[in-house]
């Protein structure tokens, strides 16, 4: 019996699961795209992500990517762009085809499943939390060395989200219980456990005296200049915490059911994403909430509830992880003020414990704003995270996502095309982070294993992936 296999019966009370192989997958087939995303963000990645073009057309006639090392440098001495050196977007053409899928190690065994693992903004840190209490803080750049073990307080069920503080002095943590704590991690000391060997603050996140049986948060987030926290919470609100004045300062009832997940749109700290299980991602301008009361916009798509958020950074752009097993990519300035939303195929669905209907799986919402959609992986179980690539190493042209099936799977944003899956977990995969710099993936599952894929190098070129053409993704 495959791995695979045994964790569908170890766990068959909670999901299901297929088969599958270990190892890395690369798509086999035609090298021409699936299909193309005609829209401005596809020439925004193209010019973070693609060569000059005359420095991609050393040889007459050859124009075709990926662009040899060897040429590009040619070109570069030979100061054929008129630049004299490399863009962000040559270097991204150069690192972004080092994918790193070398692999695993493991880099550790835990107790419990493991719900969350984050590098930091510079790479220096991964923190990862698990099911047991225990969130645990690694050094990356002296060998995966423990920097901190940090026994949580007042957990109910499981950790469900951690943010560190963008100088990486501060670590939050949030549980579905009312209180959100944070941990000082620049201390001395290695054990931290809750006002015993340090203290934990409770952020107090109850409105008046309420009860507060409802409350708990599936996500928390630093705003980027670590001024404020937004929350998303199972009582359908989104809760901003001002941590200079100490207080809760909004409340918004956002949505008809869990909030799920809620990030803010860029540096600026005004936009606010969020998604729920009534299915719709909302956009958030608190410049005029206070006038208006309503969202600055309503995006429909996803034909179940949104698991995950991830902003692009640049205040327009987002991708969103669904029950509906698919990613969706999102342009805000396609917003409605109205919600076009269609019934439920099925009120007795509980992705927790049951596969998705497979009449299901590639049907459209007749009401979609998303820009693209992307599938192949599976969304079951517990709230599966995407992401955008880093900007610096890949000019964000690829999105990842964990998965049920206990793998990572990697599509390219443009093409919609799945260029590579990594293989290797024996259950759900909730959680993966690629180093923002580094050609380094970190995966996270509920075998409570973490894992590291590379790329080794070993003085070889990088392997030019090709796409398979039975897998169409993008619709």
């Amino acid at each position: 019996m495959t791995r695979r296999g045994l964790w569908t019966r170890k766990y068959s009370d909670i999901c299901d699961a297929e088969n599958t192989m270990d190892g890395t997958s690369l798509n086999q087939g035609p090298e021409q795209p699936l299909n193309h995303l005609d829209h401005e963000i596809a020439q925004l990645t193209k010019l973070r992500s693609e060569p000059h073009e005359l420095l991609s057309r050393v040889v007459p006639g050859r124009s075709r990517l990926p662009v040899s090392t060897v040429k590009m440098l040619v070109g570069r001495e030979g100061n054929y762009s008129g630049r004299g050196k490399f863009s962000l977007g040559d270097n991204c053409h150069f690192s972004s085809r080092y994918l790193p899928t070398n692999g695993p190690r493991r880099v550790d065994k835990m107790k419990s499943r493991v719900y969350v693992s984050q590098f930091s903004s510079d790479g220096s840190l991964l923190v990862a939390a698990c099911q047991d209490e225990l969130i645990r803080i690694y050094d990356v750049d002296n060998g995966w060395k423990v920097q901190k073990n940090i026994l949580t307080k007042s957990l109910r069920w499981t950790v469900t989200d951690t943010s560190l503080s963008p100088d990486q002095r501060f670590l939050v943590y949030s549980s579905l219980s009312p209180v959100v704590h944070i941990v000082n991690i620049g201390s001395a000391g290695k054990e931290s456990i809750a006002n015993v060997t340090e203290i934990h603050d409770g952020l107090d996140f109850a409105v008046n005296d309420d009860d507060d049986s409802d409350l708990g948060f599936f996500s928390v987030k630093f705003s980027m200049d670590g001024q404020e926290l937004v929350a998303a919470s199972k009582d359908n609100s989104i809760y901003v915490y001002d941590l200079e004045a100490n207080k809760l300062s909004l409340r918004i009832p956002a949505h008809t059911s869990d909030v799920n997940t809620v990030c803010f749109a860029d540096e600026t700290g005004h936009l606010i994403y969020s998604g729920s299980d009534d299915n719709l991602c909302k956009v958030w301008d608190r410049r005029c909430f206070f006038t208006k009361g309503q969202p600055a916009g309503i995006l429909v798509g996803h034909s179940e509830g949104i698991t995950f958020i991830d902003t692009r950074g640049d205040g327009r752009y987002f991708i969103s992880n669904g029950k509906d097993q698919a990613i969706k990519l999102w342009d805000i300035r396609k917003m409605s003020s109205n919600a076009k939303c269609i019934p439920r195929r099925r009120d007795d669905w509980d992705y927790r414990r049951m596969e998705y209907p497979a009449q299901a799986r590639y049907s459209k919402h007749p009401f979609d704003q998303s820009l693209a959609t992307y599938r192949g992986h599976s969304v079951l179980c517990t709230l599966i995270r995407c992401y955008f690539s880093p900007a610096y190493s890949t000019g964000q042209k690829y999105i990842y996502t964990g998965s049920t099936d206990g793998s990572v799977y990697l599509y390219d944003l443009v093409t919609g095309a799945l260029v590579v899956t990594l293989d290797y977990h024996e259950a759900p995969v909730r959680d993966c982070s690629w180093h923002p710099f580094y050609p380094m993936i970190i995966t996270s599952s509920w075998d409570s294993k973490i894992a590291q894929w590379e790329y080794r190098g070993e003085g070889q070129e990088p392997r030019h992936l090709k796409r398979r053409r039975r897998r169409r993704v993008l619709i």
